[in-house]
């Protein structure tokens, strides 16, 4: 039981690999120095303290992410609504970073906390509608995307652009408003510290709560789980106010730690950068760090190898449809694994 229990991680090294080897290989053929491009993508990340931050810095917003889908996913829930989320609670953390007055410990947590709830609240909207009428929650959030982006852009453009800007920028957050920074030399800030303990709190929410065994047991099977006497309905509203909830805070934390103005005149990708990181995850909150680090790594990598090298750095989508396609492949390695449990069965005879 113990080999086959670790399946699943031999498969998601065998994918990474897999998926870097190709890279390597089709780096080899376009450039004029394959070895030294290659080393700078392995290896230029880690060459200073600010190019290891800039690593941990594009992993925040990933780990909250995808520690948001991953929930959904658990509970069999197929929702990439965290995209539009993220930037809605990001534009409500900013109107309140300009408009409100307060000390410099509340600021950010009102902030921050508004922008969370308006996310549970807005993520509850397709939730309930999957709940109550089984309406298609892939479709229904991908709408909600659209509309929420809509909804931003509006009021960036008409509510809280700073005309005096050359760039359709909003005007400058309170400085009491803004993260602190908890490293020298980078701009790494504390949404670090949120995240993390998000994830544990997630990870223990999951794995040994009475709530968290029902969010698993509806993914599994909601008519078993119904017929239990779980009320699966309750199940899917919660779990997508608590995904709302994280994603929420995630576009609120990357907002106010990150930039001193709100930016964003497109979707940033973050919610579905988060449905990969949930996958590569295996829908395990702890497992999301690893995840998001080796996500923002190689795309770290792929950037100074583009400034660095003769490569470009669309590179890097080769990889993640690599990842996606294979993690995706049902019968990839699963001649492994039934060998695994005829072996498991003999050792039983």
């Amino acid at each position: 039981m113990i080999r086959l229990k670790y399946f699943e991680v031999y498969r998601t090294a065998a994918v990474i690999l897999i998926s870097l080897a190709i890279a390597f290989i089709i780096i080899s053929l376009v450039s004029s120095q394959p070895v030294e491009t290659i080393r700078i993508f392995l290896f230029e990340p880690l060459s200073t303290l600010s190019r290891m931050g800039n690593v941990v810095e594009m992993a925040i917003p990933l780990m909250f992410t995808g520690l948001s889908v991953s929930l959904l996913f658990k509970t069999n829930m197929f929702n990439l609504g965290a995209e539009g989320i993220f930037y809605i609670s990001g534009i409500v953390a900013a109107i309140l970073a300009i408009h409100l007055s307060m000390n410099g410990i509340m600021h950010p947590i009102v902030a921050i906390g508004a922008g969370s709830i308006v996310g549970a609240l807005l993520s509850a909207i397709p939730g309930y509608l999957k709940a109550k009428w089984n309406a298609n929650e892939l479709v229904t959030s991908l709408m909600f995307n659209s509309i929420f982006f809509g909804i931003g852009l509006y009021l960036l453009n008409y509510h809280l652009r700073d005309a005096k800007a050359f760039s359709n920028v909003s005007y400058k957050f309170a400085e009491t408003a803004q993260l602190d920074k908890i490293l020298p030399g980078t701009r790494l800030h504390t949404g670090l510290i949120i995240v993390l303990v998000l994830i544990v709190l997630a990870h223990y929410f999951m794995y040994r709560t009475k709530w968290g065994y029902e969010l698993r047991m509806t993914g599994a099977n909601r008519e078993f789980a119904g017929y239990s006497g779980m009320k699966t309905a309750k199940v899917i509203i919660m779990v997508h106010l608590i995904a709302g909830f994280i994603a929420g805070m995630g576009g609120s934390v990357e907002v106010l730690g990150m930039y001193n103005r709100f930016q964003w005149t497109a979707l940033p990708g973050y919610g579905l950068d988060g449905a990969l990181v949930a996958m590569l995850a295996k829908n395990n909150p702890l497992s999301v760090i690893g995840a998001a680090l080796f996500l923002a790594y190689i795309r770290i990598g792929a950037d100074l190898m583009a400034r660095l090298s003769d490569v470009p750095s669309e590179m890097i989508s080769i990889i993640q449809a690599v990842i996606i396609l294979l993690i995706s492949a049902e019968q990839f390695l699963k001649f492994w694994k039934n060998r695994m449990l005829l072996k498991e069965a003999k050792l039983h005879e």
